[in-house]
């Protein structure tokens, strides 16, 4: 596969989600998780994302059991929830901490749940208000001196933020959500990254399996999380639908998936863009990672930019609560 540098990291242009396969969707079986990571490796991909909230540890430690072996794969894992331990799953998540000392103690807890001796780029999950960039990523700074991690990232934050924790130690990498359908981060976000030399890692490149045109709302799982976000609600749904069927006229154009399409359309505006959708069937992994080869022409890049301008979008991408933790 081709590879693209995102910062100073050099990975394959295409990444890899993890987070379904332990949360958020309902989950794999172990061995069928490792079973396509394993197949991931040997079709090209080498940079996978995790977090310590995934399960949450579930996630951190399926890597270690599938990666134990290989060598020359990226790692990027994260901290800055606050969790009780006397719930389960996922409802653990009780708040922001990224105090210092809970930076240290994620790292050392990840590196051992990963089975690795430095992580290979680390992000601050959200933005912790209550404690100032400049002291988070110092102390993240100091891991990297102390060979702990080697690159640090920042998830969901604003320009403003980026800047000053760059004045502090150079970012490699921003994660935030970004997709046809969630396109805020064209506004201030992409063009600092692009100023600054940072790479740029969308997560839910595929509108969290909407864009495909495959998802079936009614089918989803019990556990799964997208029932609870505005736009996956009904009434959303069937509203955002006709921008699907316009999608798929450009597809059809190109002898592609939608999936396929939407990846290769980012792919094609920013050089330092790593996507990393989640993939939890073997045809799905195969469908992404093609996508890399497909060349768009300009006249549907501005076709498709159109289609998916954010005032055709109907419902917020995260509920009240969840917003209210992005962009600080």
């Amino acid at each position: 596969m081709k590879q693209r540098k995102i910062g100073e990291l050099e990975v394959s242009s295409i990444g890899m989600g993890c987070m379904g396969m332990s949360s958020a969707y309902g989950g794999l079986e172990e061995k069928e998780a490792i079973y396509i990571l394993h197949q991931a490796v040997e079709l090209g991909i080498n940079f996978f994302d995790t977090a310590e909230v995934y399960g949450p540890f579930a996630n951190e430690q399926l890597l270690q059991k599938a990666f134990k072996d290989y060598k020359d794969i990226f790692i990027a894992t994260k901290f800055g929830f606050q969790l009780d331990p006397s719930k389960e799953g996922i409802k653990q998540v009780c708040g922001l901490d990224s105090h210092p000392k809970n930076i240290r103690k994620v790292a050392e807890e990840s590196l051992k749940r990963l089975g690795r001796e430095t992580i290979d780029l680390f992000y601050q999950h959200r933005v912790d208000p209550t404690i100032p960039i400049e002291d988070v990523v110092g102390t993240m700074a100091d891991l990297i001196y102390e060979g702990k991690i080697q690159h640090i990232g920042l998830c969901e934050v604003s320009a403003n933020t980026l800047r000053k924790a760059h004045a502090v130690h150079p970012i490699t990498a921003v994660q935030s959500e970004y997709s046809l359908w969630s396109r805020e981060a064209e506004q201030k976000i992409l063009p600092t990254c692009t100023a600054l030399n940072i790479g740029f890692v969308p997560y839910s490149p595929l509108g969290r399996g909407f864009l495909t045109g495959q998802l079936q709302i009614e089918n989803l799982g019990e556990n799964d999380f997208r029932k609870n976000l505005p736009r996956f609600q009904k009434t959303a749904v069937e509203q955002n639908h006709y921008l699907i069927q316009q999608l798929e006229q450009i597809s059809q154009f190109y002898h592609c998936s939608n999936a396929q399409l939407a990846l290769a359309w980012m792919l094609h505006k920013y050089a330092h863009l790593v996507p990393i959708p989640g993939i939890r069937r073997i045809n799905h992994l195969q469908d992404n990672i093609a996508a890399s080869d497909i060349t768009i022409e300009q006249e549907h890049i501005l076709k498709i930019d159109e289609i998916f301008l954010p005032e055709h979008i109907a419902g917020e991408r995260y509920n009240e609560q969840e917003l209210q933790m992005i962009d600080i």
